[in-house]
């Protein structure tokens, strides 16, 4: 498996000369990944916002109902689902192409890498108008991806089994496994706080993610629909 991580940071950290038009650049693996994960964050966003917020008072006693249970129930499983998932995708940057590292491995030390970031922070506010005709993610996306998506998902997997380790107890594999989270913040409330602000940052991505993928296929002619048949190119 580690035989292709030479060639593959090799080629994210290459000078930027890929310039063609159209190419296999997302595998299936990768855009069944894309979407299971998709479903799982949408999942997590919405039974995490209201465990952190409460839910409306229902009638009847608490006996009665399982609401909370059940919104405790669909986010764990989906955590579940999303870890599982960024493990693989994990192994799949390994195992596949070299588009499929692109959002593990950042070339920050690159001074090419800053210049094309800075054509395309002047692409979206209008300044310019001609994209960086490149196959796969433009260098600004590859830095949100980073920093905003891969990051905040490692935080938000490691912060969130360690309340779930608090829960299922001090013998689980989960708190064995991710409780030196409290040693950094004691106060267990202040790991719901972080966690819940990860949250956050997920739903501002997801965001602003859905709108700079509409705009460059309206704005620079680049096809959104790799995610789905695999293909990235350029309508002429």
């Amino acid at each position: 498996m580690l035989d292709n991580a030479p060639q593959l940071l090799a080629a994210v950290d290459a000078a930027p000369t890929e310039r063609s038009i159209g190419g296999g650049v997302a595998y299936a693996p990768v855009r069944l990944w894309h979407w299971v994960n998709a479903a799982a964050i949408l999942m997590l966003s919405l039974t995490g916002y209201l465990i952190g917020t409460g839910t409306p008072a229902i009638w009847g006693e608490a006996s009665g109902n399982f609401l909370f249970g059940y919104l405790r129930f669909a986010h764990f499983s989906a955590g579940y689902v999303l870890s599982v998932g960024f493990f693989l995708r994990i192994y799949w940057a390994l195992m596949g192409n070299a588009h499929a590292m692109q959002i593990f491995c950042v070339p920050l030390w690159r001074r090419c890498f800053w210049r094309e970031v800075y054509h395309e922070i002047r692409c979206y506010a209008f300044i310019t108008v001609e994209p960086e005709r490149r196959v796969g993610h433009n260098r600004l996306a590859q830095l949100a991806m980073f920093f905003m998506f891969t990051q905040t998902t490692t935080f938000m997997v490691v912060t969130g089994f360690a309340l779930y380790g608090q829960g299922a107890g001090t013998d689980s594999w989960q708190y064995k496994m991710f409780g030196w989270v409290f040693s950094m913040w004691p106060n267990s409330q202040d790991v719901h706080t972080w966690h819940h602000l990860g949250l956050w940052v997920i739903v501002i991505f997801a965001l602003v993610h859905v709108y700079a993928v509409i705009r460059e296929d309206i704005m620079s002619g680049r096809r959104i629909s790799s995610i789905i048949s695999g293909e990235r190119g350029f309508r002429d």
